[in-house]
């Protein structure tokens, strides 16, 4: 179904794709993009993939909306999980496409329950696995 605000409808395979991340732990990442008014997946990865696997899969001119779910162990070393909302917007894509992927990002967000943290880039440096680290902390 569309939304009002932004005429976007979001197919449900995204939402029963992120439902399976996130309960089953069947993907590492899952990326969203948005194509005749409706958010559709475009890629999947697998559980064994890593963070890099995810931003290589990210193209370098266009937006993307990204799930990835990371692993990591805290200082008292205990292993946990966290599902990222990512929006990848790169200063080279048009300024089209970053208006619509901006002004239906929390429509989209709100379709996931399960989402603990949230990054937006426009640049790699804006998403390196670092940051990812200190935000899951």
């Amino acid at each position: 179904m569309a939304n009002a605000a932004s005429g976007m409808a979001v197919h449900d395979d995204c939402k029963l794709r992120f439902q399976e991340l996130k309960s089953k732990r069947n993907y590492r990442f899952i990326t969203f993009k948005i194509e005749d008014q409706q958010v559709t997946i475009d890629k999947i990865g697998g559980p064994n993939e890593t963070y890099e696997d995810f931003t290589n899969s990210l193209p370098s001119d266009e937006c993307r909306y990204a799930v990835f779910d990371f692993d990591f162990t805290t200082d008292e070393n205990v292993q946990k999980s966290k599902i990222f909302f990512i929006a990848w917007c790169p200063d080279t894509s048009k300024v089209r496409m970053k208006m619509v992927y901006a002004s239906s990002k929390d429509r989209f967000k709100r379709e996931l329950d399960g989402i603990q943290v949230e990054l937006q880039a426009t640049d790699p440096s804006e998403m390196s696995l670092d940051i990812v680290k200190s935000r899951a902390i």
